[in-house]
């Protein structure tokens, strides 16, 4: 019988039934009081791992108009606790950008007029200065423009690039920008998008209210929260889904701006690895965890044989408990010739 509970109680469940010790673990109330909840903005932020665009039609290099507002919103990022997001497009982590090399774009900048920062943006994808923040530092309000060409495939992170840099990133303001081969990629039933990022707050997991930016321990590189799309519990409300059968494509990143990602989905073997996010090299084949950097990216690829609830975690495994942990709900038939729980245990 499919389990019909709450992502966040499957999560728990499925951690007991791993053997993962809670003890000793700040995490959320799973029900909170709801006059404290409704004490704090419940603005969701955080991206849908499905929302970017498809697959590029082949043809000759195109020409992009590239359009991102700058937006500062207070919002969810816990159950019961809000905080001071900086994001592109209003989402962490912004909004995915698909170009193919030969492709040419003029991205346009906006500073939301009601901000009270400057903000820019650096796109480790573009060649030239900066990689665009130097012609971006825009101020509440204004907007600014430059052009460049995809000259090199890869998967790559961009982001905010005004000092304090650290601070900018840690508020939310990255995301990832593909530029294809070529030849473009061989095609896969899903895509999904997931960045993990590091916050900084004088308050520990847990705590209720509006949380407060701490700038010491941003230094001291002490996170309060390891997130994935940009609150604790963004991909267990919001799990990824898909279907037995489905070859599944995940475009991971780490925003940081601190710490380094060892990038696992419980219970699946990477089929493909395209390490360090390029595209033109092998991928590794059958790799259980990858390494990814603050500002690094990479696509990872296999193949679903089971039906069930599967886990996506930073395996520095104690980032468990500041919310880095993510949902991949796979429904279909059973296949016992390849898994099959004792009875009264439990396989979703």
């Amino acid at each position: 019988m499919r389990n019909k509970n709450k992502p966040a109680v499957i999560l728990l469940r499925l951690l007991s039934v791993l053997s993962i010790s809670l003890a000793g673990w700040v995490l959320p109330a799973v029900a909170a009081d709801i006059h404290e909840v409704m004490l704090v903005p419940n603005t969701n932020i955080s991206r849908d791992a499905a929302d970017m665009p498809g697959p590029l039609v082949k043809g000759a290099p195109k020409h992009h108009k590239l359009e991102i507002t700058i937006k500062e919103i207070t919002g969810r990022i816990d159950e019961g606790a809000a905080y001071e997001f900086w994001t592109f497009d209003g989402k962490v982590p912004g909004p995915f950008l698909r170009m193919r090399v030969g492709d040419t774009a003029d991205l346009t900048l906006t500073n939301d007029k009601d901000s009270k920062f400057m903000h820019s943006i650096d796109l480790h994808a573009v060649t030239g200065p900066g990689g665009g923040a130097g012609a971006t530092q825009v101020i509440p309000g204004e907007s600014k423009s430059f052009f460049f060409k995809a000259i090199v495939p890869g998967i790559f992170v961009y982001h905010c690039a005004t000092p304090n840099i650290p601070h900018h990133v840690s508020n939310g303001m990255y995301g990832l920008i593909l530029v294809e081969p070529a030849k473009g990629l061989p095609t896969v039933d899903r895509e999904f998008y997931v960045m993990q990022g590091d916050i900084y707050t004088h308050e520990k997991r847990g705590a209720k209210g509006l949380l407060t930016f701490d700038g010491d321990k941003l230094d001291e590189e002490e996170s309060s929260f390891v997130v994935f799309n940009g609150s604790a519990d963004a991909l267990i409300k919001n799990p990824l889904k898909a279907k037995v059968g489905e070859t599944v494509r995940i475009w991971f990143g780490v925003g940081g701006p601190n710490l380094t990602s060892s990038f696992h989905v419980i219970g699946e073997m990477f089929d493909r690895v395209y390490h360090e996010g390029s595209l033109t090299s092998e991928p590794l084949a059958d790799v259980q965890t990858t390494s990814v950097g603050p500002g690094g990216a990479t696509m990872v690829e296999f193949k679903l044989q089971v039906p069930g609830t599967y886990i996506l975690v930073d395996h520095a495994l104690s980032r468990l408990a500041k919310g880095g942990a993510g949902l991949l709900v796979v429904e279909g038939d059973a296949d016992f010739s390849v898994f099959k729980a004792a009875p009264g245990t439990a396989s979703h």
